[in-house]
């Protein structure tokens, strides 16, 4: 068959592919959660599992949305639509697509709120503002930025502007440039605080936490963090990975690609861990998980610990650089459909993509002070109404769904020549990862949707 080409153009190596899907992979839950997590449930024993979890669900679900991306060199929508009509399957898979760039306009809305406290605590930080704080002052300090929302809302447009620049730019000129230099800055730096953490006196108490085995401490529980989290640390079920597959050169190798981001992508987590905890141990904190980690009790450290308004400074340049790299990923999928669909040139398709998750970042900013209001879900109370909301709709709803419909449709419904064909022919890979996608991943991505609803 003839090969398609992306009227966006292409990545011009496989190494431009991986830092971009580097980029989107690792953001700002790579550099808190998966480490505290782990440390929480068993260590080593949680990384096991997870990287169990990784290959049969987050590499396998990967491998399909590179795969149906390079196939039809088109956005998600018009993926869909596409190899929906080679299969002789219904027009409705195209909502698929849309889902996916619906999940990740409603994800970058509040991602990019996330993102402007990392900033404002660039600035702070650099500003020796956290020299000698005490725990107390750091809460009551990132207290006053959530609540106010002018402040907020500002950090949150410098955030949104940043991103939008960078995709207006294009494939080669805006993502490829970007994430050339981003990606290697941000394990340079990730690299840099592990060398200052090993100075801390308190490495060895933070490899002790993050991979001491101890199964005793993996709980059923665990077990199925670790399926979440094996599933969301890639950007998958939102198109991303989908379309930046969809400008991946002819010839590249998809499984090995797909291999080495996710090995990286583990990699980042891990050693942000061993950049963290020694540092937290070595000042007698307690690990935090989700923001608090990040906006309080890190500064409290680094505020203690000599030349720690420069390491501080370097830190977060580390956050902003991994939230921005996947702020990119977030946008491109809707860039590319107006662009597709609507003849709208890619500036203006990405202004008038980035003013609409800006208008809906709006909800978030507000959620942490005037319109904040408390609800249940799941046997969890949540405070922060329309910012949880969000988060929910996307990450506990919409992205499992879109998980398990790539899976279906590559397993179910394209015809598995036409898959050899993309994957380089039916080897032992090849038949491993199709049994694997057709039978255990949808399963487990099932369980990683009940769990995060609450029903197991």
């Amino acid at each position: 068959m003839t090969e398609p080409v992306s009227i966006h153009g292409q990545w011009s190596s496989r190494l431009a592919f991986i830092l971009a899907a580097v980029g989107s992979a690792v953001g700002l839950g790579n550099i808190w959660k998966f480490p505290y997590i782990a440390g929480e449930n068993g260590g080593g024993a949680f990384v096991l599992v997870y990287l169990v979890c990784i290959a049969l669900i987050g590499i396998p679900i990967m491998q399909a949305e590179v795969l149906l991306g390079r196939t039809s060199r088109r956005s998600p929508v018009n993926t869909f639509r596409q190899l929906a009509a080679e299969a002789g399957a219904s027009r409705l898979w195209v909502s698929v697509g849309f889902a996916g760039i619906v999940a990740a306009l409603i994800i970058i809305s509040f991602y990019s709120v996330i993102a402007g406290w990392s900033l404002a605590y660039l600035v702070r930080t650099a500003a020796g503002v956290f020299r000698n704080v005490t725990a107390e002052g750091a809460g009551t300090l990132f207290g006053a930025l959530i609540t106010d929302p002018e402040r907020t809302l500002a950090w949150h447009t410098i955030f949104m502007v940043m991103t939008c620049v960078v995709v207006a730019r294009g494939v080669r000129s805006g993502l490829e440039q970007a994430v050339r230099l981003m990606v290697p800055a941000l394990l340079a730096l990730l690299l840099v605080m592990v060398a200052y953490a090993y100075d801390t006196g308190k490495f060895a108490e933070g490899w002790v936490f993050l991979f001491s085995v101890d199964f005793d401490k993996l709980t059923a529980g665990g077990v199925l963090i670790a399926l979440g989290h094996a599933f969301f640390t890639l950007s998958l079920g939102m198109g991303a990975m989908m379309v930046y597959g969809s400008y991946l050169p002819a010839g590249v190798s998809i499984p090995r690609t797909v291999l080495s981001i996710a090995v990286i992508d583990t990699l980042v987590a891990l050693l942000a861990g061993m950049a963290i905890f020694p540092i937290v141990f070595a000042n007698g904190l307690s690990p935090a998980s989700g923001p608090g980690l990040l906006f309080q009790t890190l500064p409290v450290a680094f505020g203690q610990m000599p030349a720690g308004v420069l390491f501080g400074s370097v830190f977060f340049v580390l956050l902003v650089l991994a939230a921005w790299t996947s702020a990119i990923s977030l946008l491109e999928p809707a860039v590319a459909w107006l662009v597709e669909n609507r003849g709208i040139e890619r500036v203006r398709a990405t202004v008038f993509t980035g003013l609409l998750g800006w208008l809906l970042g709006i909800f978030t900013v507000m959620s942490f002070s005037h319109w904040s209001f408390g609800f249940n879900f799941a046997g969890k109370a949540k405070e922060n109404g329309f910012f949880d909301v969000l988060d929910i709709l996307s990450s506990s709803v919409m992205l499992p769904l879109g998980g398990l419909a790539v899976a279906f449709f590559v397993g179910r419904v394209m015809k598995r020549e036409r898959l050899a064909e993309g994957l380089g022919g039916e080897g032992l890979g090849f038949r491993t990862w199709y049994g694997i996608v057709r039978f255990v991943t949808p399963f487990l991505v099932v369980v990683v949707f009940l769990n995060a609803i609450g029903v197991l």
